[in-house]
């Protein structure tokens, strides 16, 4: 497969493969574009070890070079996670936010586990600039998932999934016959879509400057090195943001709430 080697074409190609495993984020666009709506991406996700080889100073690199710059910093106590957010000077780039699982907070065996399946990724793999783009990197079974899971859906979900969107959002504040997010997400009720409700369908408030909804992941089926087995993929997610003190729009993220939206690909809900 060749390489992309622009920042756009990185971005078409990550699309391109998140709504393969998501398909209802291309069906969610087109109802807003029947609505004579423009749809603007907000944030893209992406999720990662802290292991040296593979940390966020490493998966941030071809956003780096294209010219984002590191900007808001996050730590998720409850899901032993840290994350950073990146921001490019032309406005109508989507930001970038780029989380890592804390290993030194989880047991030996998933340390162990985790370390088994970087080993398999070359060096020259991880330094493509498309790297965001290739998906799984590794060799892993339905039982290594299985037993990731029972630590942590995020490990268990980078293992499976790898390297590729977990989440495109809708700029809210860009779509013009929704005033409200709770309107927004009762269309996409009505339409049948499932949403996440963990902490409340909505996620934030005006006074954080930030509110957020997403759907549930779509099941897809996933190709184990033993066999095949349907698990949460990727979900869609939906950001209005406010003005602050300054009259500019908040361009950062809410831990709290981002806590509650990673759970959009667990199991349990």
């Amino acid at each position: 497969m060749s390489e992309v080697k622009t920042i756009d074409g990185l971005l078409e190609k990550m699309w391109a493969d998140y709504i393969e495993l998501n398909p209802q984020a291309q069906q969610i666009v087109n109802l807003f574009k029947e609505r004579g709506e423009t749809v603007v991406n907000d944030h893209i996700a992406l999720r990662t070890f802290n292991h040296p080889k593979l940390c966020i100073d490493v998966v941030s690199r071809p956003f780096l070079e294209a010219g984002y710059e590191a900007k808001g910093e996050y730590t998720f106590e409850e899901k032993k996670l840290y994350a950073k957010h990146f921001e490019h000077p032309k406005e109508d780039m989507p930001k970038i936010f780029i989380s890592e699982l804390k290993l030194e907070d989880f047991s030996d065996e998933l340390n162990k586990k985790v370390e088994e399946l970087v080993k398999q990724v070359d060096e020259q793999t991880i330094s493509r600039f498309d790297f965001t783009s290739l998906g799984r990197p590794w060799s892993v079974s339905s039982e290594e998932y299985e037993a990731l899971r029972k630590e942590s859906d995020y490990a268990a979900w980078v293992a499976a999934i790898g390297y590729r969107p977990n989440h495109f959002t809708v700029f809210v504040n860009k779509l013009d016959s929704f005033e409200t997010l709770e309107e927004l997400n009762q269309f996409l009720k009505e339409k049948g879509f499932k949403l996440n409700s963990s902490g409340g369908e909505i996620k934030g408030s005006k006074e954080v400057l930030l509110e957020q909804s997403s759907t549930l992941a779509d099941s897809v089926e996933i190709e184990f090195s033993d066999k095949k087995v349907t698990i949460p993929s990727c979900y869609f997610e939906f950001a209005k943001r406010y003005e602050d003190e300054s009259g500019k729009l908040y361009q950062g993220f809410v831990a709290k709430s981002a806590d509650k939206i990673f759970e959009s690909t667990s199991k349990t809900q």
